[in-house]
């Protein structure tokens, strides 16, 4: 057996937001860290909106006046996220959830008590603590007091790199080491335990390759992610450098290595072995090119367990503008979906589950006016431009609810008993049939009646973001990895979407991110008392 090229007391492998966490808690312990990425570091959480979901009095709710408890919030997300883990886990995220945010603080990242007035999907840079969830949804009042919990990093623009370039920066300053140009491979197993990795690296690549690698890996991280014949034809002249320059190594982990690779929705085959009938192909899908289950497949193959592989998240946002929450979602048969104010995955399940993934949304003039009229003050770039675009482009008018229907090819009869069932219960102040609260419902009765088309096959004006939300299965406790035949595999640990988390039922923004690091300092922590107990 070849010899070790390198070591540490913990090597941690894939150094996005779990990842950093992940290598900061192992070197508060004590340990020496090694972390290692295929491209950059960052991952998808440099992508991201930068939202971490924490409350029970965080100092920034507390700042912004926002009284939150711990039972309060576990009533909520009990609702939202099932069974993805324990009852007691689940109540041990809520109860270090104001903890997670001064260790965050303390480790550099910026936060704001700026409270969003007005229910969005993301708020603008005035803002940074809103409602990211179902908070204020029908069904959610009833079972827990709303409450803002989505903190978002203080950042212009998209905030995920004022989350991870913090935290980055405190884990070099606290003596973390990072390799990155560095693809693992295998785990290396001896005697039934994890004790290293092998990889390809490039680290003694010439300089000038160097960086052509590192620009091709930025134009593959972000623009990759909105044209995806874009991505793979970069990851060609990626894999061309690897194999050109690449060098295998060998790294020794004396106590243990901790997967923090990120899911696989950048993996087209897993997703459709794991979930056949989901439409993976009219999705965007969310994250990195390492995004690819690899590291998940390294862990099967050592034996782990895995669950909620068929999990997936689709997004589909209607606001801002916030009036869209009064509009009406329906099918092609003219039926109604879904709570319009539900949070945008919510919608997107229902889609999912719609006759051929096709859905619009209904709009009265006053309601189009109003959209437009908030557009300017409740949107950043992106979402002004994307729904421009399907006001503009992915929409339908008529005079009529009928007239409307035809043109769009959704059921005229069907659309118009919905918009009755609809305008007779605001009428009679009835309940929603489908749970709106009051002060988000809005008639819809004075033309023209315009559809807007927010099916899945939407892909050019209204793009539909989706990851994966599965992994393979950890002590709760530790963040070990579970062995398919009991027990755990010793020496290996996981956190983030690698793993089974928080999220894995169901998704609200910045529940992927509080569970990074929730679960990847969970296990750089438990990691090192393995190394502590020699």
């Amino acid at each position: 057996m070849r010899a070790w090229d390198d070591e540490a007391d913990i090597v941690v492998v894939g150094y996005g937001g779990a990842g950093v966490c992940a290598a900061l808690a192992a070197r508060e312990g004590g340990a020496d860290v090694l972390a290692v990425d295929r491209y950059l570091g960052g991952g998808a959480t440099v992508l991201s909106g930068g939202i971490v979901y924490a409350g029970g009095g965080t100092w920034v709710q507390r700042e912004a006046g926002i009284d939150d408890d711990v039972d309060n919030m576990i009533a909520y997300l009990e609702a939202e996220v099932g069974d993805a883990v324990s009852a007691a886990t689940l109540r041990r995220f809520c109860e270090q959830s104001p903890a997670m945010i001064d260790w965050l603080t303390e480790h550099g990242v910026p936060f704001e008590a700026s409270v969003c007035p007005y229910k969005t999907s993301y708020p603008t840079d005035d803002y940074y603590l809103y409602y990211s969830g179902s908070e204020n949804s029908g069904g959610y009042r009833e079972i827990a007091k709303p409450r803002q919990r989505g903190h978002r990093a203080h950042g212009r623009g998209v905030s995920g790199k004022a989350l991870f370039g913090p935290l980055a920066s405190s884990a070099a300053a606290h003596g973390v080491r990072v390799r990155t140009g560095t693809r693992t491979t295998r785990l290396v197993l001896e005697g039934g335990r994890v004790t290293g990795i092998e990889a390809v690296t490039l680290d003694n690549a010439p300089a000038s390759v160097r960086r052509r690698f590192a620009a091709l890996a930025r134009i593959s991280s972000k623009p990759g992610v909105y044209h995806q014949g874009l991505r793979a034809a970069v990851q060609k002249l990626l894999d061309r450098i690897e194999r050109v320059h690449g060098v295998p190594v060998r790294i020794k982990a004396r106590s243990g290595v901790v997967l923090t690779t990120g899911g696989f929705i950048a993996n087209g085959a897993m997703v459709a072995r794991h979930s056949p009938a989901y439409p993976w192909s009219q999705g965007l899908p969310l994250g990195t090119a390492a995004d690819d289950g690899s590291g998940i497949t390294m862990a099967l193959d050592a034996g782990a367990a895995s669950g909620k592989m068929d999990a997936l998240s689709t997004w589909r946002f209607i606001a801002p503008p916030s009036a869209f929450f009064g509009a009406v979602a329906v099918d092609a048969d003219g039926r109604r979906m879904i709570d319009e104010s539900r949070y945008g995955a919510a919608l997107g399940a229902a889609i999912a589950a719609a006759p051929g993934h096709r859905a619009w949304l209904l709009v009265d003039a006053e309601l189009a006016a109003q959209a437009r009229a908030q557009l300017g003050g409740q949107s950043v770039w992106f979402q002004r431009m994307q729904t421009e675009r399907l006001l503009r482009i992915g929409s339908v008018s008529g005079g009529t609810v009928e007239e409307v229907a035809r043109r769009a090819g959704v059921d005229a009869a069907g659309l118009r008993a919905t918009v009755d069932a609809h305008n007779h219960a605001i009428e009679r102040d009835s309940p929603d049939p489908l749970g709106k609260p009051d002060d988000l419902r809005t008639p819809i009765r004075t033309g023209p009646f315009t559809l807007l088309d927010i099916s899945f096959t939407a892909r050019l004006t209204y793009p539909m973001p989706m990851l994966t939300l599965g992994g393979v299965l950890v002590d709760e406790d530790t963040g070990a990895v579970r062995a398919e035949s009991g027990g755990t595999i010793p020496g290996l640990y996981a956190a983030g979407r690698a793993a089974v988390g928080i999220c894995s039922n169901g998704y609200v923004s910045g529940l992927s991110l509080a569970d990074c690091v929730f679960s990847g300092r969970r296990a750089g922590a438990h990691s090192v008392e393995e190394f502590q107990r020699g």
